[in-house]
């Protein structure tokens, strides 16, 4: 290397490793109707992404909310789909990760969460732990993400909170710490105690949409016993003593290996507690991390640009038809223009339009950075776990699969749309949108349906009929479990004839066999307890899937 070209490679060095620093990527997960879609919109408002947040079951001239772009989800006031939020919130770029709210809709989550360096477990404080939550939990587990508690809707009548951090410690393995402490709930929510200032922070109601008005306090100032009740004050104090004589401390090392959650008091539809949030949590919640591939560990400072397909989108833009790749930027800078590597089929792409994503907004990007997530035009290249990658090639861990729970055939009874509906199953399907099952029956040509929710064949129905122009009929299929042949086609033939079960094959040609209940599986296990079978599909690499 000449010394003319050192200087300029350091000074690259040097601003990739500021733009990672300066980045925070996360996802929210919680169970439906927690508020997570308000607190997205919350934190949006903060950021001064928006000027005015919207509650999801819009009324009147209220707006709707950002990240609810799909029709669907206007009519019903749920969130179904995932979407990227770009943001700038004084010196940190954030990229929210927002993700279905509805549990028909888990396996977007997982796939989501792949993508994400850190995650927001939203409760709702009348209600703690619900299933959901607990489910989305493991992922982040299995993953090690670091997890950030924000108990919610602390305006309404809810349970006491020692408990709320109790159930956390007791359920889930997680040490909680809390960051902050509320003064008072339900209709005497006044504000919260920062913990590691003894700085008090109250809050008065905004308007609809409009950010709180907070006034800070030290817990020592003698003003504070005239703006607050004192009960309410003496109760939140002896409360926070007991937490210091329980004796943990905030390790951001725990934090980030997912040991130790920091817990945050608010209400997201107030306002109350929003922006204390935001501030400790870009304080404590780790920068974009190292990958896992099939070349070791790679480090977001690495020169070369790496990246990964997590989602795949249909029709974004009705008007154009559009299919959009969703990729995390893994390592190196991404530039407009740039020319990858396809790693799955070897091919050189050029990435002409990329794009920074906001909800449904676009704009054309110039560069993007390790944390940062990009929109790429999909002609029907990528697949969910695509590696594009720039210098020696290296493969992310794919994304897999997980057990459907339902099955339908789709029928459709109108010939001559059959060019549209294969086109709108091929897509759907490459969305991840549902699971695309064959029959070993060559003549039977319909896909099968498969899902972990009813709502998400709702979708694909309604999808296919106003994105597509085609009606179709499902016909439910009477099964309920789902497993992979670990061995493959050879090891099913070598077993013989199976009873009390189906055989299909699933879009990339591997045997999947559908039981009516866990009881005939399990009838299977005992009979041939040799024989290997998967609730998670096995990861994809260099086979391209059956097309309807």
């Amino acid at each position: 290397m000449s010394s003319s070209q050192a200087p300029l490679d350091i000074d690259l060095a040097k601003q990739l490793a500021d733009a990672v620093d300066r980045r925070r990527n996360f996802a929210i997960i919680s169970h439906p109707d927690a508020g997570k879609t308000t607190l997205t919109e919350k934190l949006l408002l903060y950021g001064g992404a928006i000027q005015q947040a919207g509650a999801v079951k819009a009324r009147g001239e209220q707006r709707k909310v950002t990240s609810d772009w799909m029709e669907l989800e206007k009519q019903r006031g749920i969130s179904i789909t995932s979407t990227v939020l770009q943001f700038d919130y004084g010196t940190t770029t954030i990229n929210l990760l927002d993700t279905p709210g509805h549990q028909d809709f888990s396996e977007d989550t997982y796939r989501t969460l792949a993508a994400a360096d850190n995650a927001v477990m939203l409760e709702d404080a009348a209600k703690g732990l619900e299933p959901q939550t607990r489910k989305l939990f493991e992922v982040c587990r299995m993953r090690q993400i670091p997890i950030f508690t924000f108990i919610n809707k602390m305006d309404r009548p809810c349970r006491d909170p020692l408990s709320l951090l109790d159930e956390i410690e007791s359920e889930l393995g997680l040490i909680p710490w809390a960051v902050n402490w509320p003064i008072g709930s339900g209709e005497q929510f006044r504000g919260v105690i920062d913990r590691r200032t003894r700085e008090v922070i109250l809050f008065s109601r905004a308007g609809r949409g409009q950010q709180a008005t907070e006034r800070k306090l030290s817990l020592d100032d003698p003003a504070l016993r005239e703006l607050v009740e004192e009960d309410l004050l003496d109760l939140a104090v002896e409360e926070l003593e007991l937490l210091e004589a329980a004796g943990a401390d905030l390790d951001l090392e725990a934090v980030h290996s997912g040991d130790l959650t920091p817990v945050f008091f608010g209400s997201a539809m107030t306002n109350f507690g929003v922006r204390p949030f935001l501030d400790a949590f870009l304080e404590l919640a780790q920068r974009p991390i190292g990958r896992s591939s099939s070349d070791g560990m790679i480090d977001p400072l690495r020169e070369d640009f790496s990246g990964f397909v997590f989602k795949l989108q249909a029709n974004m833009d009705p008007r154009h038809r559009d299919r959009v790749a969703f990729v995390r930027v893994c390592s190196g800078r991404f530039a407009r223009d740039m020319t990858v590597k396809h790693a799955r089929s070897g091919k050189a792409i050029r990435l002409s339009r990329p794009q920074k994503l906001f909800g449904q907004d676009r704009e054309v990007v110039e560069d993007a950075y390790p944390g940062d997530v990009i929109g790429l035009n999909n002609p029907g290249m990528f697949a969910i776990g695509d590696t594009l990658y720039v210098g020696s090639k290296v493969e992310f861990e794919g994304i897999p699969c997980f057990s459907p729970e339902i099955f339908s055939w789709l029928r459709n009874p109108n010939p001559s749309a059959f060019k549209n509906f294969r086109k709108g199953v091929n897509e759907l399907r490459e969305e991840g949108a549902v699971q695309i099952l064959y029959d070993t029956d060559e003549s039977k040509r319909d896909p099968i349906l498969a899902a972990v929710g009813q709502l998400q064949l709702e979708v694909v129905q309604h999808r296919l009929e106003n994105e597509y122009g085609v009606e179709t009929r499902l016909e439910p299929l009477g099964y309920q479990v789902a497993r992979w042949v670990t061995g493959g086609w050879p090891e099913l033939d070598r077993l013989g004839r199976i009873f009390n079960c189906k055989t299909v094959r699933d879009a990339w040609n591997r045997p999947v066999l559908l039981f009516k209940n866990e009881w005939n599986l399990n009838q299977l296990n005992q009979d041939h307890p040799e024989f290997e079978l998967s609730n998670v599909a096995p990861v994809v690499s260099g086979v391209e899937p059956i097309s309807l």
